[in-house]
């Protein structure tokens, strides 16, 4: 039943009024009988949402696309992209159906999706459907992300739909409501560049400006704003991914938000021991997108949407080829320059000195050797030099301790040179360097729990991460590392 709810959700959808080549008219699929399993009612108040009148089995007929919000104008959005390094010409919303803008309080615009709300012209022999684990993966990652700090879409709610969705088993079906700054990706400018529809182009790359970047409206060069804007954005964005050890798993050109927002949580994971090689992807078979290799990948992403703009850069090819290289070229420094930023931040260097790249990579060096918990590692730290206890619960981290060993006196050494009294640096490293993220034995087994019919566990762990940095007390197994047996841990698509 698709009739309009009556809740006001204050649409005014701008990409719907884009010429009917961007995207498709979509019915979200009925949800046989569908149920709210999670809410996340600051979200939506922060939208300026006002779902307080709505029992939960009207919430569930709304987020499950049973009933449409009034306002609403559902469409699928048209896309392309490199997967795995393959040109696919045409991929779009196969399983996703973008409901509307919403304008919120503070004067953002986000978009509404439904992801999982069955069938599109997208679809691609797929059946549209989304099953519970995933959605709620999604959920937890996404706002955990938020709560980190890191530019993301978010969760506003999770529904089952009474609904079989038939993978390698018999999975429940459930849809994510998802909130983004918008679903443009690098794709979708190669959508249009596949099919050389230069209007189209030059359309996007202005609602891209008008809405992302709007203080680049009225450049000379239109798409070179928007490129450099991009390139910015994303160096900062994956360096705070390698902060809190946050691994995409499935870098591809359509999961590649033109916002600069992390989208499309899928085999994604976060590293338990440091190894730069680290990749949970099962689809991810040649490890072209580990954990050491995301910063390449987003300026390999980055040099596919130059190609796609390049008829819009200039009309003379060569020199649309120099002024795209000219900024692509940008990339690498930029990302470096973030990374050493954040690497200092995490060791608590608040003047820069020329060792400290150095610094911070022999410490994970000797991680890597010793096998130490990434996040752990650099809290403990900063947890150390604020008590003036010394480092030994740093040190049980490790397997072989003798690099870290080697290593402590130059950290202690290059402290002496700050200003700032070591409380002072241990509390910003402590603001930094997260105690609790979600821990992959942990969101597998709240998962589990969920798929038979128990949400304690996805609650608790929801709530724990909410409140990355600060420690919460009797919560400490929320903080621990696994168990050897998840060394070979694996994450799968959840198409």
């Amino acid at each position: 039943m698709n009739d309009s709810a009556g809740t006001a959700f204050a649409f005014d959808n701008s990409y719907a009024r884009l010429p009917q080549r961007f995207y498709a008219a979509t019915q979200p699929s009925p949800a046989s009988a569908p149920r709210l399993v999670a809410l996340n009612s600051p979200l939506a108040t922060e939208m300026g949402l006002d779902l307080s009148g709505l029992s939960p089995e009207a919430l569930a007929e709304i987020f499950s696309g049973n009933r449409l919000p009034e306002g609403a104008m559902p469409i699928a959005t048209a896309y392309a992209g490199h997967q795995f390094g393959g040109f696919s010409p045409q991929l779009g919303d196969g399983r996703a159906v973008l409901l509307g803008e919403v304008v919120t309080p503070d004067g953002r615009r986000l978009d509404i999706q439904l992801k999982g709300a069955g069938r599109t012209v997208f679809s691609r022999g797929g059946d549209g459907r989304a099953a519970l684990g995933p959605v709620l993966r999604e959920f937890l990652v996404s706002e955990a992300m938020h709560a980190l700090g890191i530019p993301t879409t978010r969760a506003l709610a999770a529904t089952v739909t009474g609904d079989p969705v038939y993978r390698e088993s018999v999975l429940q079906g459930a849809v994510l409501t998802r909130v983004a700054s918008s679903h443009i990706r690098i794709g979708t400018f190669q959508f249009f560049a596949a099919r050389q529809d230069h209007e189209a182009l030059r359309l996007l790359v202005d609602h891209a400006l008008t809405r992302h970047y709007p203080d680049r409206l009225g450049a000379e060069n239109p798409a070179l704003a928007l490129f450099e804007a991009v390139i910015a954005r994303q160096a900062a964005l994956v360096a705070e991914w390698m902060r809190v050890g946050f691994v995409h798993g499935v870098m591809n050109t359509d999961n590649m938000s033109i916002s600069g927002e992390t989208i499309d949580y899928g085999p994604c994971a976060f590293i338990d021991a440091y190894d730069p090689a680290a990749r949970f992807s099962s689809i991810d078979t040649g490890s072209r997108y580990a954990f050491a290799n995301q910063g390449a990948v987003a300026e390999w992403n980055l040099a596919r949407l130059a190609e796609a703009l390049l008829p819009l850069l200039d009309a003379d090819e060569n020199r649309a080829v120099e002024l795209a290289t000219t900024a692509l070229r940008g990339f690498s420094p930029a990302f470096s320059a973030h990374m050493l930023a954040v690497m200092r931040a995490k060791l608590g260097l608040q003047v820069a000195h020329e060792e400290d790249a150095a610094l911070a990579r022999d410490l994970l060096k000797a991680m890597h050797q010793g096998g130490a918990d990434y996040t752990l590692t650099f809290r403990f730290l900063g947890e150390a030099l604020g008590s003036g206890m010394g480092f030994m619960e740093v040190e049980g981290l490790f397997a072989d301790a003798s690099a870290f060993q080697a290593w402590l006196p130059r950290f202690e050494a290059r402290q002496a040179l700050e200003t700032e009294m070591a409380e002072s640096r241990a509390a910003a490293m402590c603001r930094v360097n997260p105690l609790y993220i979600p821990r992959n034995h942990q969101v597998e087994t709240a998962l589990a729990a969920a798929a038979e019919g128990s949400f304690d566990l996805f609650n608790t762990l929801r709530e724990v991460l909410k409140h990355p940095y600060e420690r919460q007390a009797g919560l400490e197994t929320y903080a621990a590392p696994p168990t050897s047996d998840w060394k070979n841990y694996r994450t799968f698509c959840g198409t």
